[in-house]
């Protein structure tokens, strides 16, 4: 029997130290450094979040990427959809990828996601600080970027296809100057590899980005609600909580059980996939910059994924895709990994509601 939905996983590589971070951050950094050294900004805020299972793993070691792909399979997740960065030839954090694609292992499907935007302190405070910046110099690098990074992926058999064609996301499509040269490039090349047809998913809200015009098969917004923010402060404060949240320098609160509502496309168009976010909480990146869906539970994300495959259910199989965002990003707080507070349930509410 197959499951009610097919659900993807964003997938983040960020656990293990690269030459990079060491001299930005530190020696050693990963995103654990900053999850590990989170506290809570205000009452009720629950910080750090602890992982289980898995511990502060290392994805250098081929027996985590293994076990993920374990969990992943039991609990109803169809494949990982792994981040890779590519700026004008250059490739940062990507080891695990690699790995995983010349051992033929885990045995699991996936799929690839260029997180294509620059790399800046914004999270951290330092909005004007560019790490590595992103750039679009044209026709060589999309054919070097399509060689080098996707045929390699293509041509693997574990790769992920929908309608038989290869999925492929770009996470700031508008980005892209030549988004429509680019993606005609892609394609041609594909099929010149004989690695066949592709399809092209974007991530872009889909009443200010328009995906077919842009050369993409499909959209998704994974975007946090653009609404009042939520502050979890005492009544007698209440009246107050936009000051208050200021003065005492604060992040920007939304109640997961208010807002849940709006982190679905309310008429999801039939070329757009939606996004299910099980929680967010940024502030070990960011402070008191950071964003917080505070009171996020299984359970809430449970009717979250519900409303999600209700969306897809008049689809095709094939094409009832649901986004997870996200795997693994836990200084986001934004994972469904087995976690100190809930143990397997987020992963348990995904099984519930899909297998």
């Amino acid at each position: 029997m197959k499951p009610k939905a097919r659900v993807i996983a964003l997938y983040l590589p960020q656990f293990h130290p690269i030459p990079e971070n060491d001299m930005w951050w530190g020696k050693g950094f990963t995103e654990w450094t900053n999850l590990a050294k989170a506290k809570p900004l205000y009452p009720g805020h629950k910080q750090p979040k602890l992982p289980a299972d898995l511990g502060f793993y290392d994805l250098r070691v081929p027996e985590v990427r293994e076990a993920q792909a374990v969990l992943a399979k039991q609990y109803g997740v169809e494949a990982f959809c792994y981040y890779y960065y590519w700026f004008d030839g250059k490739r940062l954090l990507e080891r695990p990828l690699n790995e995983m694609i010349a051992t033929k292992s885990p045995d699991f499907p996936f799929c690839l996601c260029w997180a294509n935007g620059s790399w800046t302190g914004i999270w951290h405070g330092a909005p004007n600080r560019t790490l590595q910046e992103q750039t679009y110099p044209g026709r060589q690098d999309d054919e070097k970027h399509f060689y080098e990074v996707l045929l390699p992926a293509l041509s693997d058999p574990r790769y992920l296809k929908i309608d038989g064609r290869s999925l492929i996301a770009v996470h700031l499509p508008q980005d892209i100057p030549h988004a429509r040269e680019l993606t005609d490039t892609w394609r041609n090349l594909a099929l010149r590899s004989g690695v066949g047809e592709l399809h092209l998913l974007g991530f872009g809200n889909q009443e200010k980005w328009n995906a077919a015009a842009n050369g993409f098969d499909a959209g998704c917004s994974t975007n946090l609600p653009v609404v009042r923010p939520w502050i979890s402060w005492s009544q007698p404060y209440k009246r107050m909580q936009f000051k208050v949240r200021h003065w005492l320098n604060q992040p920007t609160v939304y109640d997961y059980k208010e807002v849940s509502s709006s982190l679905l496309d309310t008429n999801l168009r039939k070329n757009f996939y939606p996004a299910v976010i099980p929680n967010w909480d940024n502030t070990p990146r960011s402070g008191a910059n950071g964003r917080v869906l505070h009171g996020s539970t299984p359970e809430l994300f449970r009717g979250l994924l519900r409303e999600a495959i209700e969306k897809v259910s008049d689809r095709p199989y094939d094409q009832r895709v649901i986004i997870l965002k996200s795997w693994n990003e836990w200084a986001e707080g934004n994972y469904v990994e087995p976690d100190a507070e809930f143990g397997h349930g987020w992963l348990e509410a995904i099984a519930t509601e899909v297998m």
